[in-house]
């Protein structure tokens, strides 16, 4: 693709509220996935695949716990002399109220950056989010797009209609034209459902947010220009003012923007689904950091696991991911789990169903979560234990308990 035809847009500004206590302190595309990367991962690394070469990464919320992270974009070769990386960030002061301060909603945030969009050029604009876990070239899908002439291609999935209830459905008539939307449907029709990759022309994209903030903006509260997420108005309208293309995804996809989500993502990995790591000709680039190599004690059992650099084992790990640094000391059982980086799980704790964030620690004798009869992992069955906790001493947390940042129970 000719160079400034193509923009990437990543939104990675959103609070991630769902999350709960593991996005207190961080922004959502922050949190790590398998235990060597981060969400965000898969959106630059696919857009870096397919040849996109300028790439904005649109931040808001916990700013200083993705910009280290991001670094400028050198992890994926974007620290470029013109163009590249790009970090941008909604400011105020500098046009009408509904173009600036945070945004409400990812369709909100296009309109923020309308000046931005118009000054740098590009006529066509790739946008994802940043909180689910995929791998696919997007080159295609923009050469379908650009050839069909439409104002917009949805990247769409398959998933249950239980997950669809969660999502924006989609349904398509001949040659994949989109001929209607639900925003998360209590009862889906459908189960195929956006994916939160889309792929607009630029100027009717503009165009149209700036009528539907002319026509909203009167009946939101202050700065809200009341055009919210995709799915409430944008991707309506523009279904009303020209074509729209569904454009399936091939391989996995999951949204795991809540916490029986992200679980499930790991169950997923570990069950060999998902496939993302597959194609050494196509890594999800990570920013690493140095570690020494894993250990496993004499007398630890591990089964069905991942275990990252710097973990030191002496316990049970049993289908559960360990982030770096992480220490399951001798008689210890973590069973059905995420540990963030440097937990400490303590001689003869336990650890079930449950997400730890980094640094925490489960002293000795202590019970976190219990194991649910559920398939698919619900929110409230997860326990979720925010960062640098502390865990007492013979403490008993039941299954889908929730511990703030910083906290000694």
């Amino acid at each position: 693709m000719p160079a400034r035809q193509v923009l990437g847009l990543i939104q990675a500004g959103g609070a991630g509220s769902r999350m709960d206590v593991l996005t207190r302190e961080r922004a959502k595309p922050a949190l790590p996935y398998a235990g060597t990367h981060r969400l965000i991962d898969f959106a630059i690394s696919s857009m870096v695949h397919s040849q996109i070469c300028d790439v904005w990464v649109s931040v808001e919320y916990q700013v200083a716990s993705i910009d280290e992270y991001l670094a400028g974009g050198r992890p994926w070769d974007l620290d470029a002399t013109r163009g590249g990386f790009r970090r941008i960030v909604p400011q105020t002061g500098s046009g009408p109220a509904t173009e600036d301060e945070f945004a409400h909603g990812n369709g909100d945030l296009l309109l923020r950056m309308a000046r931005d969009l118009e000054t740098w050029g590009a006529p066509t604009i790739v946008v994802s989010s940043a909180d689910h876990v995929f791998a696919m070239d997007l080159a295609p899908v923009v050469e379908r797009h650009l050839a069909s002439g439409a104002m917009a291609t949805l990247v769409t999935s398959e998933v249950t209609r239980r997950e669809a209830s969660s999502n924006v459905t989609v349904t398509t008539g001949r040659g994949r034209r989109v001929t209607g939307l639900e925003v998360k449907p209590s009862k889906p029709s459908t189960g195929t459902v956006a994916t939160e990759v889309f792929v607009y022309q630029t100027e009717p994209l503009l165009e149209t947010l700036r009528e539907l903030r002319a026509e909203l903006s009167g009946d939101a509260e202050g700065s809200d220009s009341g055009i919210g997420d995709f799915g409430e108005h944008l991707l309506p309208r523009l279904l009303e003012k020209g074509k729209v293309l569904a454009d399936p995804m091939t391989g996995y996809w999951r949204d795991v923007g809540r916490p029986g989500a992200y679980l499930q993502c790991h169950r997923d990995l570990l069950a060999g689904k998902v496939g993302v790591f597959d194609d050494p000709d196509r890594p999800v680039i990570s920013h690493w950091n140095d570690r020494e190599a894993a250990r496993v004690r004499a007398g630890a059992v591990v089964e069905d696991s991942l275990i990252s650099p710097g973990a030191d084992v002496a316990g049970t790990v049993i289908r559960s991911v360990l982030g770096p640094g992480v220490v399951v000391e001798a008689g210890a059982v973590v069973t059905d789990a995420v540990l963030f980086a440097d937990v400490r799980v303590e001689r003869d704790a336990a650890v079930t169903t449950s997400v730890l964030d980094d640094k925490v620690v489960v002293a000795r004798r202590a019970r976190v979560g219990a194991s649910s009869s559920h398939r698919a992992a619900r929110d409230d069955d997860v326990a979720l234990i925010g960062k640098e906790s502390v865990i007492g001493l013979g403490t008993s947390l039941a299954a889908g308990a929730r511990v703030e940042p910083g906290s000694t129970v």
